[in-house]
């Protein structure tokens, strides 16, 4: 037949392929379609595309075919959005969901953000993903100790406690306890874990020192992500001594992580009950409370635990942040103010009053505060510095300035620090969006991951890796749409 009227029969057999398809008749569809691609002298990509449509309405749906004919249809051409969903929804449908993530944000950018239901499937898609890979990571790395950094903050969010007295006889697991107690003070966290495990291994002589030791194993586990184990000998620790507030204290952190908040404030009365004068019950309850949202009974809580017993900085701190959340600007900053002149040695006020400063866009004032606070950080001896106000005062910079590169040389110094702070990879990662430099981006999420204490850190980590990863896919297939890809980059960060 010559090419002209093979041309004009392959566009009938398109239209009467259209026909049996709007009827739902997506067999017959179908092999219209393929009887048009046939007697086409040239390829068409929408008869390819249409054969797709045909497939993954079948039931069930042929998703591998539809990959096959979407393939086909894009090598013809690459900016065909309607393969690519269609593409996206079998690779989604196969669980191939890197894939997926792949072709949904391609269509995505192609179609100029304008595609509602596209961008919601990107989500969707990344969710899945994320969720899967962060299974297969837990199911596979051993229990490992956070930074140095986040195990430091947890502990100093506990008032100092003397160690137990050892009984007159001490055994071998008695004093190994004792041993253990003393690397905690030191901050010495590794060793403290061995020798923890080690006195309960060892045996320990009298129920306070078990559960003591059953305390501290139980945070250990709580801070590697064993929540259960944690809740185990948390609850072991209790039945030795029904007074140790801590244990009830730090059960309720384990309720708040499994998503529990009733059973959290149910510990919470139960340490009450045991020791209504015991300040870190109304602190940590504030804390809990300052999650849910609830600023103005947290500071209550604060105040409380303020009132017995004033030495504690962070009741001081929290009491100022939670005011300000309630927007009681002026009785935050004199809360602060007063913080301030009590604690002159410690860094954590000046670090938090230029938090609230920066919100204020106060940056000049807020700088000065991060810079005194790492000053104080730097005179510590012994142990790491907190690099947290040098993150904060990155963010200042980029705020204040839109200097980009001082707040990257910030987040650098931090880490050359402490490497495992979570707040200076975080921070990088989204300095290098904001760069479109897509590729170290992804080397800082891929690092947020690893450093990722929790399975909702590790799936967050996960999306902005995932994300990222398929951006960096899109630029190599599409390198002239690099500006759209800017536009999504800065949407993200």
């Amino acid at each position: 037949m010559p090419e002209e009227e093979r041309t004009k029969m392959a566009a009938s057999l398109k239209t009467k392929g259209n026909t049996a398809y709007q009827n739902r008749n997506f067999t017959q569809a179908a092999d219209l379609y393929t009887r048009a691609i046939e007697v086409s002298p040239k390829p068409e990509p929408v008869f390819y595309s249409n054969r797709a449509a045909c497939y993954v309405n079948m039931s069930p749906p042929k998703h591998d075919l539809v990959v096959l004919d979407c393939d086909e249809a894009l090598k013809l051409d690459a900016n065909y959005v309607k393969a690519l969903n269609r593409r996206a929804i079998a690779l989604e449908g196969l669980e191939r969901y890197e894939e997926a993530v792949r072709d949904f944000t391609a269509a995505t950018i192609l179609d100029k953000f304008q595609n509602q239901a596209t961008a919601s499937a990107v989500e969707r898609v990344l969710k899945a993903l994320a969720a899967k890979k962060a299974a297969e990571i837990i199911a596979t790395r051993g229990a490992r100790l956070p930074s140095f950094t986040f195990i430091s903050a947890y502990f100093a969010a506990f008032r100092p406690r003397a160690h137990p007295t050892l009984p007159e006889n001490p055994s071998t697991g008695d004093n190994t306890l004792i041993l253990a107690l003393e690397a905690l003070a030191a901050a010495d966290y590794p060793h403290a874990v061995t020798l923890i495990n080690e006195s309960l291994e060892q045996g320990i002589s009298w129920d306070e020192g078990k559960a003591e030791a059953l305390n501290l194993r139980g945070t250990f586990k709580f801070l590697v992500g064993d929540v259960e184990g944690a809740k185990v000998d948390l609850t072991e620790s209790i039945k030795l001594v029904p007074s140790f507030t801590q244990s009830i204290v730090k059960i309720a952190s384990v309720h708040m992580e499994q998503g529990n908040p009733k059973l959290a404030f149910e510990c919470f009365d139960d340490a009450i009950k045991q020791n209504p004068n015991d300040p870190d019950i109304y602190y940590h309850r504030g804390q809990v409370l300052f999650i849910m949202n609830d600023f103005a009974n947290a500071a209550t809580n604060y105040t409380k635990s303020t009132e017995l017993d004033d030495q504690f900085v962070f009741s001081h701190i929290q009491l100022a942040v939670a005011q300000y959340k309630s927007d009681h600007l002026s009785n935050s900053m004199a809360t602060f103010r007063r913080t301030l002149v009590a604690f002159p040695q410690r860094s954590e006020p000046q670090n938090y009053y230029g938090e609230l400063l920066m919100d204020q866009q106060r940056f000049e004032d807020a700088v000065e505060k991060f810079d005194k606070a790492f000053e104080m950080e730097k005179q510590k001896v012994g142990t790491i510095p907190n690099v947290l106000p040098l993150v904060n005062k990155g963010l200042a910079l980029y705020q204040w300035k839109q200097d980009i590169t001082a707040a990257e040389k910030c987040c650098e110094e931090a880490l050359e620090i402490d490497p495992e702070c979570e707040a200076a990879v975080a921070t990088f990662a989204q300095l290098s969006l904001q760069q479109s430099k897509v590729g170290d981006a992804v080397k800082m999420f891929s690092r947020q991951a690893e450093l990722a204490r929790s399975e909702p850190e590790l799936v967050s980590a996960l999306t902005f890796k995932y994300a990222t990863l398929s951006q960096m896919e899109f630029l190599k297939n599409y390198p002239s749409m690099a500006a759209q890809l800017n536009q999504m980059a800065m949407s993200m960060a």
